[in-house]
């Protein structure tokens, strides 16, 4: 049942939420920078240390998975901040570990209950009227895709100039300040009365009924996959073509800022009815980003500008399907959410591990030939979701 409740004229709680969102994202992604400062401090062999960055991104997998649909079942004004408090417990065993074991423990708590920032944008949805979903959605998207690249920046930044636990620690601190605001500034929603292992039945229902669902998921997945391959080869490309220090190659990510800040912009537009166009949009977007990729191996300039349309390209795409899922299913957007975004992460590992695949076995040409080709995946399902809806509209007659 959609409630009548309406948020989007209460700014400073959106902005708040967004700010939240970004803090969230952000825990997963303060280890992947500061690698070779914590093998230093703990004296561990490297690869050892590289594990901390796995346990992040599987802890996050595993709380898509099992702790997100359990936002449409609880009371989520008291369970998001709960979780961003569990979340800030997990940094602060980060800032405080004594060896790489505690290290470990503190990644994987932080990693698995800053699944928060996935159940705050169902929850937003359900805040505003229909016709705010897009725009709103853009805005915490907006939020969630800046702390992403903002963290390892800013992780790699006071590492170089303090110390690899600072980061932990200030991240740690505004989690609690932000959830105890949130804690008293959140509205009451109700929710679904279901047990949690009806939940994943659900779940399975909801994908053989949903075929939109599908769709589009995958339409992000892949699209998820080719900005992955970047992430998982810039530190390469940069060091090798360029000489760029790792401080300057996390400068260069700082670009993508842009493409996030325009994610509430093209909400508003989905909002209007444009979203099969934005979704088009972005996927053309993408693919001419890796003209300038391609060319980027000789050309900074060319990089930089090709690294910011891949982030505009997956902010509109992204944004788009988000728009098109959350008004599938009212009463079921955490677990519509939990579905679609464990999906995106697939995605985006599985890009990560072809990015470095294509670059051992031919180069960043190859690379970019893979990336190219999943934008083709992603177009593939998007025209599928577009026929399903032209099917559906033409038996409704």
């Amino acid at each position: 049942m959609e409630n009548p409740l309406d948020i989007s004229e209460d700014k400073a709680l959106l902005w708040l939420m967004a700010i939240a969102c970004g803090i969230c994202a952000g825990a997963n992604y303060y280890s992947q920078p500061l690698i070779h400062s914590i093998q230093l401090y703990f004296q561990e062999p490297e690869s050892k240390v590289a594990l901390t960055v796995t346990f992040a991104q599987v802890s996050y997998a595993l709380g898509l998975l099992f702790i997100v649909p359990m936002g449409d079942i609880l009371n989520k004004t008291k369970f998001i901040p709960f979780l961003m408090f569990l979340s800030a417990l997990g940094l602060f065993i980060c800032a405080f570990s004594s060896n790489l074991v505690m290290l470990w423990a503190g990644t994987i708590i932080a990693g698995l209950f800053s699944v928060a920032a996935q159940i705050l944008i169902p929850f937003a949805t359900m805040a505003v009227k229909p016709n705010k979903t897009g725009e709103v959605v853009g805005l915490l998207m907006s939020g969630l895709l800046v702390g992403i690249l903002v963290s390892t920046s800013l992780a790699g930044l006071l590492s170089n100039l303090f110390n690899w636990k600072l980061i932990y620690i200030i991240s740690g601190i505004l989690m609690l300040m932000v959830a105890v605001v949130l804690n008293a500034r959140l509205p009451y929603l109700a929710s679904t009365k279901m047990s949690y292992f009806s939940i994943f039945k659900s779940m399975g229902i909801l994908l053989k009924e949903e075929r939109r669902l599908v769709y589009r998921a995958l339409t992000g997945a892949f699209a998820f996959a080719t900005m992955s391959i970047l992430f998982s080869t810039i530190a390469i490309l940069m060091t090798s073509s360029f000489k760029l220090t790792d401080v300057m190659v996390g400068c260069i990510t700082l670009v993508g800022i842009f493409g996030a800040l325009a994610t509430k912009k093209i909400g508003k537009i989905a909002d209007q009815g444009f979203g099969k166009a934005i979704t088009w949009a972005g996927i053309a977007i993408l693919a001419t980003s890796w003209i300038f990729l391609y060319l980027g191996q000789h050309y900074l300039w060319s990089y930089i500008i090709g690294f910011g349309l891949t982030n505009l390209g997956l902010a509109a795409v992204h944004t788009s399907n988000q728009n098109v899922i959350f008004n599938l299913r009212p009463d079921a957007k955490s677990r519509i959410n939990s579905i679609y975004m464990t999906s995106y992460f697939i995605g985006g590992a599985t890009g990560s591990a072809l990015g470095i695949y294509a670059w051992h076995h031919g180069g960043w040409a190859m690379a970019c030939i893979v990336g190219l080709g999943l934008v083709f995946f992603a177009a593939v399902f998007a025209l599928l979701d577009q026929r399903y809806v032209a099917q559906y509209k033409a038996s409704s007659l």
